[in-house]
């Protein structure tokens, strides 16, 4: 009998530590209008990159010396898929948060990098009509 091969079948979770995890549960809330549950956490569902076909979810190393993800000192930053980039930025702007950076349209959608409150950059992606991967 042959050994059965497993393989990784895709990101499960995004887990992080935070000062204040209700602060910062709030601020996703207020600004994004994330949905937290009880539990502390929101599920994204997989019907999302499905409205966008060939959009995914992108787990990718990055040079150690990198400043993609400046003004950030953190290791990471999130990509978040968003289905109006213009609507989100006004929403984040009449919450005080504005843009750290805004990128010209790509093949693969829109982009722009916003800064939460415990200083992780956030990447907003609007994928194009046809988009692959961020």
């Amino acid at each position: 009998m042959g050994a059965t091969m497993a393989r990784v079948l895709g990101l499960g979770g995004l887990f992080f530590k935070s000062a204040d995890p209700a602060a910062t549960c709030a601020w996703y809330r207020r600004v994004l209008e994330l949905d937290f549950g009880e539990w502390g956490g929101v599920v994204f569902t997989p019907d999302a990159a499905a409205a966008h076909p060939g959009a995914g979810t992108v787990f990718s190393p990055f040079s150690a010396d990198t400043d993609y993800f400046s003004p950030s000192d953190k290791d990471f930053m999130f990509n978040l898929m968003v289905d109006d980039l213009d609507a989100m930025l006004a929403r984040c702007a009449a919450e005080g948060v504005e843009p750290v950076k805004l990128f010209p349209p790509e093949p693969n959608g829109r982009f722009a990098h916003i800064m939460d409150p415990d200083g992780r950059k956030i990447e907003l992606w609007q994928p194009s009509p046809m988009a692959g991967p961020a």
